[in-house]
């Protein structure tokens, strides 16, 4: 009887020690999850964070090295446009300048010197000194050339050609512009030789016909000009 309420209280006391390991082992193992688990979300929501950081960051260093890129490509662009208005300039100024030592030179037909000029043997001369091209000798010749330009768009350094019936026969280069559209322009002419005339004068203006530019923005011949051999000279006014 004895043995039979001890073996009892031992099985009693073996299920009550083992319901409590139960009850520990239910309860205490999901706050270690949920603990493991938060923990594993803090750490996830730092590197998302840090990869939008990251991607931000790159995002921002190409957009600067695409501007900085941007940037020197324009004043590449300016300063290339920049020079070639220099060169432009510097060759036509060079071109007037030139033309201007000839003032007073006394006309003469078919003479190529400063003791007699003709229109287009002025214009020929000027354009070889002062830019290094080579026109043809005529002035029919010479209206053939470069590219036309109305009236209103007349530069300095352009070539302006006349004629008294259909044929080119006369030619002089644009010295000035006024803010009012003058245009004057100096050229070899019969009556007094190199001098400087107005398109707005009454005999020049009617035999106006059409300007030609031969130097373009870089300060170059717009053809490549070459060196031609007269049979006749152009001018006979």
């Amino acid at each position: 009887m004895k043995k039979r309420v001890l073996f009892y209280l031992i099985a009693l006391v073996s299920t009550v020690s083992l319901q409590s390991c139960v009850t520990n082992y239910v309860v205490s193992k999901p706050a270690t999850y949920a603990k493991e688990y938060k923990t594993d979300a803090k750490l996830a929501s730092i590197d998302t964070h840090k990869m939008e950081q990251d991607k931000q960051q790159l995002i921002n260093s190409f957009l600067a090295e695409k501007a900085a890129s941007l940037a020197n490509t324009k004043n590449s662009i300016k300063n290339s446009e920049i020079a070639k208005a220099i060169m432009h300039n510097k060759t036509i100024d060079n071109i007037l300048t030139e033309a201007q030592t000839y003032l007073g030179t006394p006309y003469r037909y078919g003479g190529m010197t400063r003791n007699g000029i003709d229109c287009s043997a002025f214009v020929l001369s000027v354009f070889g000194a002062a830019a290094g091209l080579s026109l043809p000798r005529v002035a029919a010749s010479q209206s053939q050339e470069g590219e036309r330009v109305e009236k209103e768009n007349l530069q300095k350094g352009d070539l302006i050609f006349f004629s008294h019936g259909r044929r080119i026969s006369h030619v002089g280069i644009v010295e000035s512009v006024d803010e009012n559209g003058e245009v004057k322009f100096i050229h070899a002419a019969t009556s007094k030789g190199v001098m400087i005339s107005s398109l707005n004068d009454s005999y020049w203006g009617p035999k106006y016909r059409f300007g030609k530019r031969i130097i373009n923005e870089k300060g170059e011949a717009i053809n490549n000009l070459a060196a031609t051999t007269p049979t006749a000279n152009g001018t006979n006014f």
